[in-house]
């Protein structure tokens, strides 16, 4: 088992302390001091150690000739400015070394390195020594099956429960008074109790009486070599009995231990047959040592607090996810309201009280009919459903919010707790919703009047030429011809401009019925060419797979968005050399089963100009000379209305627009 060194840093600098954690992190424990009356209080603990001296500290000189004096058995090791006088001094004083304060990584972890192992050298001489020293044990302790009868020790009374218990207001309170009857039930000057909060954390301190002020600094870890010990050993360590265990090793870690503390005698906590910590003594006020009897009473008295601990913790767990339960649920926006099985209110957080209008106070511990009849009806409704209930909204009569409330049913296993109602305000979210539709609507309305003044001045300005024209020129039956042509032409145009119009405000019905999404595409094909004049030149390859699963759809709108894409194909094209336009339909699966079709028209044009990519769904967006720019905005709705997706991509290459509608359900 390999003890884990310790360096005292003795300085007032937090950046020189910083540093040599970050260096000796993986290599030692860093023991930080930054008063000079504590420094031989911290030696005590933990010698022999190595001493990192900053020659900036206060009183540094006078310790490091103290230390010399008094502690010749730790390394000495000085830190200072290069060339400086105190740098100077220390080197010529016979410590250990004397090195730059602007500590370089490599050369100072070595150099620490070669102390450790020069101090393990002294720590092993001084264990001889120890133990050439030791007296030979009476036979009968050598030999436990002649020792005499050992009887508990009635001068150490049980740890009174009732009386540890009696001030209990949090754990920390309940660990100082578990510590002050340990004191008094042990006799002892010095108690302190070692233990963590919860799995995966370090060994700290909690509580303690009369103990040394550096004993909150010490830290163990899971791994520590102590924790494996009691793990391993399961047993107290005495400090009279430390001669009898085997391994110089364990000695040395153990020694340290009862150092580090200023303890006599450590007892390992156990609960789940895990260590949860320890207690140790210190002297007995009495001066005496601890006999056998004594550390058999000392061990009953482990357990109790053992118990008393795993409580405690148990305990401080569960008040800590407790408290950040309630935080939780108090600081998150929604309101949140929870009931019984009585239908009584249990919970009811500040935002309930902000949306409902109605105080905590009054709400707690009061039927659910106080938070509003529509809410409670959810909620009881919730507490007599097997199946969760759909969220619904409605604005609050009381204070005029617009509310959506999802509820759910609350268990443990198979008993019932009650119910829980989610309660969103969705007041500012509709108030903004509905600006955003008066900007919108404003917006439709500006882009409508400007697309059609477009749209309609230039037919009209045809007719009214013509028609100034026909009083001079009346005669002319060439003339008469061009203007019974013309304004025919020019009427039928505005009237296609009309009915466009009317058509996107107001949308057929739609049929929807299963079908294969072969059909519409075909007849999409037809109608590009005679309804919206596709150039017949323009070739169009089709790449329709034959096991394209059904959908549910009105063909006429599919035919009639698909198009308005081809349409727009040709225009993107016609300017190429070699124009190219694909309609394929393939379909989209999920998995191994079929999850819809995917539809996609492609062209070879010049692609989308970027700053017009986000705008082309809108209506009347276009880039033509001549149109109103509702073709794909009637394609997004058409889509949108058959549960699909519509997507673009596009760059200088190309086009491509791609539709997804989803598969017919079995059930349909």
């Amino acid at each position: 088992m390999t003890l884990s060194p310790v360096c005292i840093l003795y300085s007032q600098d937090g950046d020189l302390l910083r540093r040599v954690k970050a260096f000796l992190r993986t290599m030692a424990q860093v023991r930080h001091v930054a008063e000079p009356d504590r420094l031989e209080a911290v030696l005590q603990q933990v010698a022999p150690a190595v001493v990192i001296m900053d020659l900036r500290a206060k009183e540094c000189r006078d310790l490091l000739e103290k230390l010399q004096q008094d502690w010749s058995d730790s390394l000495l090791i000085a830190l200072g400015a290069p060339r400086s006088e105190p740098l100077r001094d220390a080197e010529q004083s016979g410590i250990y070394a004397a090195e730059d304060l602007q500590l370089e990584r490599r050369r100072f972890q070595a150099l620490i390195g070669r102390a450790f192992d020069y101090l393990n050298l002294i720590q092993a001489n001084r264990e001889l020594r120890d133990t050439s020293r030791q007296v030979p044990l009476p036979d009968w302790e050598r030999h436990s099956e002649r020792a005499p009868e050992r009887v508990y020790s009635p001068s150490l009374p049980m740890l009174r429960f009732a009386r540890v218990f009696r001030r209990f207001e949090d754990v920390e309170t309940l660990l100082n008074n578990i510590v002050e009857q340990v004191a008094d039930a042990a006799g002892v000057t010095r108690v302190g109790i070692f233990s963590r909060i919860r799995h995966g954390d370090s060994y700290r301190l909690r509580a303690g009486l009369r103990s040394l002020p550096e004993t909150d600094q010490l830290e163990y870890t899971e791994r520590d070599p102590l924790v494996r010990w009691f793990e391993t050993h399961a047993h107290l360590i005495s400090r009279g009995n430390l001669a009898q265990l085997g391994g110089q090793n364990q000695r040395i870690l153990l020694r340290r231990a009862l150092d580090s503390s200023g303890a006599e005698v450590i007892a390992p906590l156990y609960a789940g047959g895990r260590i949860i910590g320890w207690l140790f003594f210190g002297h007995r006020v009495t001066g005496q040592p601890f006999g056998y009897a004594d550390l058999e009473a000392l061990t009953v008295l482990a357990e109790q607090v053992s118990t008393v601990l795993e409580n405690a913790l148990l305990y401080e767990e569960i008040s800590v996810q407790k408290t950040l339960a309630e935080t939780l649920l108090k600081s998150i926006p929604p309101g949140i309201v929870a009931i019984d099985e009585g239908g009584i209110v249990r919970w009811f957080n500040s935002p309930a009280e902000n949306i409902l209008g109605v105080k905590t106070e009054e709400a707690l511990n009061r039927p659910v009919e106080i938070a509003g009849s529509k809410l409670a009806m959810m909620l009881r409704n919730t507490l007599d459903a097997t199946n969760n209930l759909p969220p619904q909204q409605w604005i609050d009569p009381n204070t005029r919010r617009s509310l959506s409330v999802e509820t759910r049913r609350l268990a443990d296993r198979r008993t019932s707790l009650g119910a829980v109602a989610v309660i969103h305000d969705l007041t500012a979210e509709e108030n903004l919703r509905q600006k955003q539709d008066l900007v919108d609507r404003a917006a439709f309305w500006t882009d409508l009047a400007a697309s059609m003044s477009h749209e309609i001045r230039n037919p009209l300005v045809a007719i009214k030429t013509f028609a100034q024209l026909l009083p001079e020129r009346f005669d002319d039956a060439d003339f008469r011809k061009n203007f019974t042509d013309i304004v025919v032409q020019e009427i039928d145009r505005l009237d296609k401009i009309i009915t466009q119009i009317n058509s996107f405000a107001h949308p057929a019905e739609l049929n929807m019925k299963p079908l294969d999404i072969r059909a519409p595409v075909k007849r999409g094909l037809e109608l590009a060419r005679t309804k919206f004049g596709t150039n017949g030149g323009v070739p169009v390859e089709t790449q329709l797979s034959s096991d394209l699963p059904t959908v549910v759809g009105d063909e006429d709108a599919l035919a009639e968005a698909f198009a308005h894409l081809v349409a727009n194909a040709a225009e993107a094209v016609r300017d190429q050399k070699k124009p190219r336009i694909v309609l394929s339909a393939k379909p989209l699966r999920h998995g191994d089963r079929g999850g819809g079709v995917l539809v996609t028209i492609q062209d070879n044009g010049r692609g989308i100009a970027p700053e017009m990519k986000e705008k082309v769904f809108s209506p009347f967006c276009t880039t033509k000379a001549r149109g109103m720019g509702l073709g794909l905005p009637i394609v997004k709705r058409t889509v949108f209305d058959h549960n699909g997706r519509v997507d673009i991509d596009t760059s200088t290459r190309g086009t491509s627009v791609t539709i997804a509608l989803p598969a017919r359900a079995k059930s349909e």
